[in-house]
């Protein structure tokens, strides 16, 4: 059987923990931080693990990064 290709926008997206789950950047910090809260600023720091719905959708575009 053929190899499975990863999706090229995942892998710059996306790292795998060595347990196996999935890191990601945190969403919403690109513009427009003068409206957000200092709250919302500070919890957003560095990266996040997903959820392990959208977790199991990102495994499946990255079969070789488990």
């Amino acid at each position: 059987m053929p190899k499975m290709k990863t999706k090229s926008g995942a892998k710059k997206r996306f790292s795998m923990t060595a347990s196996g789950k999935v890191k990601a950047g945190q969403a919403g910090k690109r513009h427009g931080m003068i409206k957000r809260t200092k709250k919302f600023i500070r919890d957003a720091r560095g990266n996040t693990i997903l959820s392990e719905q959208d977790a199991r959708i990102v495994k499946k575009y990255m079969p070789y990064d488990r």
